[in-house]
């Protein structure tokens, strides 16, 4: 195993989204590293939701954010759907084991009742600041005696519990990406593990949780560093084994500024990108490559090849930035490569919501669309492109560029655009093939060839210079809609 990948038993780890939004980039991210480092292994991932935050949580987030999951292939072994060994799977179904353990605490005299208000934390804070001291809790209500207690709750404070720091103390780890990180207990303060209403704190719930599930890589993001020795201390008290922390980069957007959910340059969340027609092996590709870098130059990867190659040890400590055109080009990668019918499934629900076509369509409709989204299956970068891409075959009206416009202009084109109008005359079907025929029989009587040929012909009909196999473009647009355009400007010269 590569650096920080130490076999406890059999390796577990897990992803504990809150359900209080949609799936962030950065989330994917976190389970995907996780997932893959799983894999690899043979080991198992776990998806955990930890909702004990319950002022923030939405309505169905959790849901969301899990099928959101299973739509990039990142599927788990045991979670609140598919059950497990180490359930209940989230953190408000677990309040008594969190109670249980907090009572432990508190019968050892290594935690405490605490009776300050949100107010007067407020203050304390201020005023650490205003000295320029780094807040931390004072520990005034530490060692209360029994009477002292019964005061405070006669004033109606409801108290939380805290965890009595020790003092003095180097906490030391080995991160498997950022190597050795010591952290002083000084710098810390006593800190709640139970809310005044019994919900859990996060440090609490979630080393108790990794611990009783027995996970063995912890894998998140950097901004989880500081939550760790609150975490160390939580496992040492208990004599629970830690894991192997691994805090993977921060991903930077295309200015070098930290990617914030308010940042508008960058689209962030999963489902965004599913709408927009980003296939999900594309966004699995490039979110693999926010941080991690295989050996050698190759970038292109199937979750498959993915579980082979992963490790920590190839995970960076520098900030990864977001690239929307590698993402873009990656994505168009993925489209180019994958079956037509695949494309144009995906396709049709775009050109349905933009009055396009009406589902379900006839066998003769269906062959007729997929065709014409195969015209344009080379240049998508995502799937929702293709309504733009299409006007001009379901347009009646026709508008010309200016470039279209100046070809259009030239001496030759009204006999160019005369002898292609008869050799369509009388044609009810037009085959590649057939136009292909009428496009040299126009060359034999012209004499025009080549741009001075094609050129006319393409603009005349789409109004633009360039785009698709023309033969293919005519016989989609069809006889009639093609003779009225040709007519039209044949009429007008």
């Amino acid at each position: 195993m590569g650096k920080g990948e130490r076999r406890m038993t059999k390796v577990r780890t897990r992803y504990a989204p809150s359900p209080t939004g949609h799936l962030h980039i950065g989330g994917a991210r976190t389970a995907l590293f996780s997932y893959l480092l799983a894999k690899k292994h043979r080991g198992d991932f776990i998806v955990r939701i930890e909702d004990t935050d319950t002022e923030r949580n939405v309505e169905g987030a959790a849901e969301k954010q899990l099928s959101m999951l299973k739509w990039l292939g990142i599927e788990w072994d045991e979670s609140v759907d598919t059950g497990g060994p180490y359930g209940p799977y989230r953190s408000m179904d677990r309040a008594d084991i969190y109670r249980k353990y907090a009572d432990q605490l508190l019968s050892k005299g290594l935690a405490y009742y605490s009776y300050s208000t949100p107010e007067e934390l407020e203050k304390e804070r201020e005023e650490q600041l205003a000295r320029g001291e780094a807040p931390k809790y004072s520990g005034w209500d530490r060692d209360l005696t029994a009477e002292q207690r019964e005061r405070l709750e006669a004033e109606g404070r409801v108290p939380s519990i805290r965890f009595r720091v020790p003092e003095g103390r180097t906490l030391v780890f080995e991160d498997a990406i950022r190597g050795r990180v010591k952290f002083e207990t000084d710098g810390i303060g006593d800190f709640i593990i139970m809310r005044p209403d019994g919900r859990p704190t996060y440090n609490f719930a979630v080393a108790i949780d990794d611990a009783l599930m027995k996970i063995t890589h912890v894998i998140r993001g950097e901004e989880h560093l500081s939550n760790t020795p609150r975490q160390l201390l939580i496992y040492e008290v208990f004599g629970f084994e830690v894991p192997t922390f691994a805090h993977v980069p921060l991903i930077l957007n295309a200015e070098g500024k930290k990617m914030s959910k308010r940042d508008e340059t960058i689209i962030q969340f999963i489902d965004q990108y599913k709408e927009l027609g980003y296939l999900p092996e594309a966004i699995i590709n490039f979110i693999a490559l926010l941080g991690w870098a295989p050996e050698g130059e190759e970038e292109i990867f199937s979750m498959e090849e993915l579980c082979n190659i992963f490790s920590l040890e190839r995970v960076s400590k520098a900030p990864a930035v977001f690239d929307t055109g590698k993402l873009n080009w990656m994505n168009g990668h993925y489209i180019k490569k994958a079956p037509l019918e695949r494309i144009a499934g995906l396709a049709f629900p775009y050109l349905e919501q933009a009055g396009r076509i009406s589902l379900p369509m006839s066998p003769e409709q269906e062959e007729w669309t997929t065709r014409v989204i195969g015209l344009y299956q080379e240049q998508l970068e995502s799937i929702s492109q293709i309504v733009e891409l299409t006007d001009l075959f379901f347009q009646s009206d026709i508008t010309y560029s200016d470039e279209a416009k100046k070809v259009l202009a030239g001496d030759q084109v009204p006999v160019v655009l005369q002898a292609f109008l008869n050799q369509l005359d009388g044609a009810e079907s037009l085959s590649p093939d057939q136009i292909k025929t009428m496009l040299k029989n126009v060359q034999k009587e012209t004499g025009y060839k080549g741009k001075q040929l094609f050129m006319p012909v393409r603009a005349a009909v789409t109004g633009v210079v360039h785009g698709p196999d023309l033969r293919e473009t005519i016989s989609l647009l069809g006889a009639d809609k093609v003779i009225k355009r040709i007519q039209a400007l044949v009429d007008k010269r």
